[in-house]
């Protein structure tokens, strides 16, 4: 059959080699998901539920009784927050409990992880004992420390006292050293994790980046903030986001250490969230804080990593 002069022949048909690899895509979308779910359901369950339970309990007057019963309040509970100082007193204490943790932290932590990056002898064993901390958990921890800090007889008040210094401190009793004194526990506590992360970060330099500063005459600090500090920045930003995040839901080592005493000094404000909860019964009026907490914390790291992004591309751009 010949056709006219001036028409098109027809389209051919779809290749039957496209419509199969067009049924393959599609079962491999279906394995995937097939192999996501286990691990999604449990995040579903545990973690996007209760958020968007605890969302809807924001916005009631529910309490935690046998037969519970509450009705939908719109925003009272954020107007009666807008106006509890002691809310926003814990909010302040928690922020410099965060901030100190997280920074003190991450200075330790490079400290420690440029020492066991020096080819230090027993080298294996001084790993394993910088990660002892983090193999306790956080309640033995705080009770070896409040033996530490004990004002009758503690290590601690012991060996001041051996260098002539004041041995009758109270130093988780005291309005002035509660706070310090349980900051640098936090510090001790994370410092693993971190020495662990910033370790690894080392040891993916090159060394011929520190060989050639040398050769060019950098001393230690300065091979520190030319070569060190530049290929860390990455590492040290997601660290100290997740340090930050941590800390700042910090909740059974304060507890057990102080149970936010002295007179609230260390009133963090995830324990004030608790005792709101369960010992105040307001189920709803907790929601709400934590709430304005989640508000507040992911404002915080939007600030602090779009500060950490734009430094980044600015020295790209060097």
């Amino acid at each position: 059959m010949t056709l006219a002069a001036g028409t098109r022949a027809p389209a051919p048909a779809p290749a039957p080699r496209k419509r199969r690899q067009g049924t393959m895509a599609r079962s491999r979308r279906r394995e995937a998901i097939a192999l996501v779910m286990p691990s999604l359901i449990p995040i579903l369950v545990l973690s996007v539920a209760p958020l968007v339970m605890g969302l809807a309990l924001a916005f009631t007057d529910a309490r935690l009784v046998r037969n519970p019963d509450y009705d939908f309040t719109g925003i009272d509970n954020f107007t009666k927050l807008a106006g509890n100082s002691f809310f926003w007193d814990s909010l302040r204490i928690g922020l410099i409990w965060t901030v100190g943790v997280t920074v003190l932290q991450l200075a330790a932590s490079m400290g420690l992880a440029l020492l066991l990056n020096s080819g230090l002898k027993l080298q294996g064993l001084t790993r394993v004992l910088a990660l002892i901390p983090w193999a306790m958990p956080p309640v033995v921890v705080a009770i070896m420390w409040q033996m530490i800090y004990s004002a009758n007889g503690g290590p601690l008040n012991a060996f001041l006292g051996s260098v002539g210094l004041p041995d009758d401190t109270n130093w988780l009793g005291d309005f002035s050293t509660a706070l310090p004194a349980v900051i640098v526990v936090g510090v001790w506590v994370g410092m693993p994790q971190t020495t662990v992360t910033l370790l690894a970060g080392l040891q993916q330099i090159p060394q011929d980046l520190h060989e050639a500063a040398a050769v060019d005459g950098a001393g230690a600090w300065r091979r520190f903030t030319a070569v060190t500090w530049p290929s860390l920045r990455p590492i040290v930003t997601s660290i100290t986001s997740l340090n930050f995040i941590w800390n700042f839901n910090s909740f059974s080592l304060v507890y057990v250490l102080t149970e936010g005493g002295p007179g609230g000094k260390t009133m963090v404000p995830v324990l004030f969230i608790y005792l709101e909860a369960f010992k105040n019964r307001n189920i709803g009026y907790a929601a709400a804080m934590g709430l304005v907490l989640v508000i507040i914390v992911v404002l915080l790291l939007a600030v602090y990593l779009r500060s950490q992004f734009r430094d980044d591309r600015a020295e790209r751009g060097r």
